[in-house]
């Protein structure tokens, strides 16, 4: 089934992107015609609109997350596989049930895998160096890392490529690519440098908001774009996956030096780690969904290249 005309928009549904969705885009767009006859359920049906894309950008992390809660009341403690790796086989199954359920792209997957493998090469070093640690025992491990870790790291990369292709982003004013790229380069470097030299975490914080500080991303929830400054959507995400990792922390999955003796909440400067971690998640995920200029908006058309065969998003 075809994605249904809208009047209000030329784009086709975002539904179209996942093949189990494509049936109801129909019903989803009578739905809509009925809800915009008066303006308050309009406004009503935006913001359901909106909470359900947000949910559907967050499958795969918010099953990891019920992952670690479900694990942490019900796993036995004397199991004969450990509680790390029935998550690493959890995860495993439902990556492959989501690519055979087509409600994962070929795209996502990518990012997944790459990040995954980021995020597990940094987790190697850190563990080393004493920042957290992992302290249950378990068998499927690289050093001192669980495998299915790189998972966690994944989850933000899906979120991303999920939601740009859900709201249909659009920008004014995006860095080059490259310079995302450098300053990506830079900040993962710095994850690993600051532990025998100086921290350079201030001045990437400077580079970051000098490179977006102009950037605003248009997203559209239904039938018109909104916007907000880029830097203000990274930061609400930030604080959004520090939440995350306080539930991730509470459900002994990892703990930070603080927590060994008793759980207590991820002090507020880990927020400043997320928001750089999250600006080399968004500068992956811009290599498969290249940065699409706001309509009008004059730019050089060999920054902004949207990648072929890539489907409009709604």
């Amino acid at each position: 089934m075809h994605p249904a005309p809208d009047r209000f928009s030329t784009h086709p549904s975002a539904a179209a992107n996942w093949p189990p969705l494509r049936r109801f885009i129909a019903g989803e767009y009578r739905l809509g015609c009925v809800m915009a006859r008066r303006r308050w359920t309009a406004a009503l049906y935006e913001c359901f609109r909106f909470g359900v894309k947000q949910a559907w950008a967050s499958l795969f992390g918010g099953i990891a997350i019920f992952l670690m809660i479900a694990t942490w009341w019900f796993y036995p403690a004397g199991a004969a596989l450990p509680r790390y790796d029935f998550l690493l086989l959890c995860m495993v199954t439902v990556q492959l049930a989501l690519l055979a359920g087509k409600l994962e792209t070929p795209d996502e997957a990518k990012v997944i895998l790459i990040y995954h493998a980021v995020g597990t090469v940094m987790e190697l070093f850190k563990t080393q160096a004493g920042s957290w640690i992992y302290p249950e025992a378990n068998f499927f491990r690289v050093g001192g890392v669980p495998l299915f870790t790189g998972f966690m790291y994944a989850c933000i990369g899906s979120y991303l490529c999920r939601a740009w292709r859900l709201f249909d982003f659009e920008f004014s004013h995006h860095p080059r690519r490259r310079g995302l790229a450098a300053l990506s380069i830079a900040i993962y470097l710095n994850f690993f440098s600051h532990h025998y030299i100086v921290d350079l975490r201030w001045l990437l914080f400077a580079l970051a908001g000098a490179l977006f500080f102009r950037t605003r991303v248009h997203f559209r929830i239904w039938r018109r774009h909104r916007s907000m400054p880029l830097l203000l959507g990274l930061v609400l995400v930030s604080a959004l996956i520090w939440c995350s990792e306080n539930i991730g922390t509470f459900t002994k999955i990892w703990l930070y030096p603080s927590q060994r003796l008793g759980w207590s909440m991820v002090s507020v400067d880990k927020l400043g780690s997320w928001f750089l971690l999250l600006i080399i998640s968004y500068t992956l995920v811009s290599l498969v969904n290249a940065p699409r200029p706001r309509r009008g908006e004059a730019v050089r058309s060999h920054v902004f290249l949207r990648p072929r065969g890539s489907p409009a998003a709604g």
